[in-house]
């Protein structure tokens, strides 16, 4: 097997084709998602492949039989059937002062628009999303396919303003309306994101979301698995320990028989042959950190954490528990199942050494705690006093 260009960085489907990248297939989901329902929601921590699984989505329902050729959901898609697609993402906006969302917004409705044709004689963005919906199914002859990706981020972007946050959730909450509103125009849905809001939050009156974020059926549909690490990567794998990068990226279980890799950390490793923590280094953790301090959680203490199903999957803005923030953001994964009286909890721990280390190096470095070696733990409990002084206590343990 030969060499084939690493996909860091790429978003687009069509690209990663035509480039001949090394690709790991999901097209199956994407068919099995189809033939079974309507409208779903994904959650995984950044980095982990959703907006490339989104432009994988686009580009089947738009039938773009070629990209296809030799994946899983060729000789089971009606290539002859191209749907409009409506793709919406705020990953690349900054959402700091009033108005940004709806800007944002405005810019991507203007160039849909642009494309298709249409001119927009609708007043308010809500309105004007709408009338865009129904335009693209009249214009095609068939209902539209729609993909929104980082639906949360002008959340999570403002949690440290009250004020602005409020006013985003509520600018949200209006335009996500509208795909209930209109779901006479819709297909197919799929939202993506790293935090599940409760109902009350961002999905108010979208109750027919399906969340997919804990089936067992999905939880490979993003990261890499062993098997495709040895069936995808194998002219990477030369001259790297396979335990270690076992050891070190893998771990990560939503329920699934198998557990998987961040795709960014093992992309990483084959672009650079180093054993580093590429995804943590390259997503600072600052809410759940803060998040640790403020409630004077032990590092240690994270480690066999017993959540609820409930409580790991969705959360309100006024009232985050640590382990949904550590959980959805990516530093806990699940461990065990445990039924216990009817109801379904998780067992969550790290996924591997590398996150463990590098989020207790983390919390040493902001507390001026030296780190300790791979080879012990220290565990810290540190916390804010109400006049923003940082007060802390260690305590070293063996492992295991």
């Amino acid at each position: 097997m030969d060499k084939r260009q690493l996909p860091i960085g790429m978003q687009t489907f069509a690209e990663l084709r035509e480039r001949d990248c090394y690709y790991v297939d999901k097209t199956a989901y994407i068919a099995k998602m189809a033939r079974e329902g309507k409208h779903y929601f994904l959650s995984r921590p950044r980095r982990f492949g959703k907006s490339l699984f989104l432009d994988t989505c686009k580009e089947a329902f738009e039938g773009n039989e070629p990209l296809f050729r030799g994946l899983d959901i060729h000789g089971e898609w009606d290539w002859s059937v191209r749907r409009p697609v409506l793709r919406l993402g705020f990953g690349d906006g900054t959402f700091t002062t009033p108005g940004d969302v709806e800007a944002h917004l405005l810019d991507q409705l203007a160039t849909i628009e642009d494309e298709n044709g249409v001119v927009s004689r609708a007043t308010g963005t809500p309105a004007r999303l709408a009338a865009l919906l129904g335009c693209l199914r009249q214009s095609v002859g068939r209902r539209v396919v729609v993909l929104v990706d980082e639906y949360d981020k002008p959340v999570l972007d403002t949690l440290d303003n009250p004020e602005i946050v409020r006013a985003n959730c509520d600018f949200l909450r209006a335009v996500y309306g509208v795909f209930k509103d209109c779901d006479a125009d819709i297909e197919f849905t799929l939202f993506a994101g790293v935090i599940k809001f409760s109902t009350a939050g961002l999905f108010s009156g979208l109750n027919n979301l399906i969340d997919i974020t804990l089936d067992p059926r999905y939880a490979a549909i993003c990261g890499y698995t062993d098997a495709d690490l040895d069936a995808v990567f194998t002219p990477e794998l030369s001259g790297l320990d396979r335990d270690e990068i076992r050891g070190r990226y893998a771990g990560y279980n939503w329920r699934g028989g198998e557990r998987v890799y961040n795709p960014y950390d093992i992309l990483a490793l084959f672009q650079s042959r180093d054993f580093a923590a590429h995804w943590f280094e390259a997503n600072t953790p600052t809410l759940p950190v803060d998040a640790l301090l403020e409630r004077r959680t032990s590092t240690l203490d994270l480690d066999g954490m017993l959540a609820s199903s409930e409580l790991i999957s969705t959360f309100d803005l006024g009232d985050m528990p640590t382990e949904a923030l550590l959980f959805q953001t990516g530093y806990l994964t699940i461990a065990s199942v445990e039924p216990r009286a009817g109801e379904m909890f998780y067992r969550l721990c790290f996924p591997n050494c590398t996150v463990r280390q590098s989020l207790r190096d983390l919390v040493n470095r902001k507390t001026g705690v030296p780190s300790a070696p791979y080879e012990s733990a220290r565990g810290i409990t540190a916390w804010r006093s109400p006049s923003g002084r940082v007060h802390l206590a260690t305590f070293e343990v063996e492992d295991g």
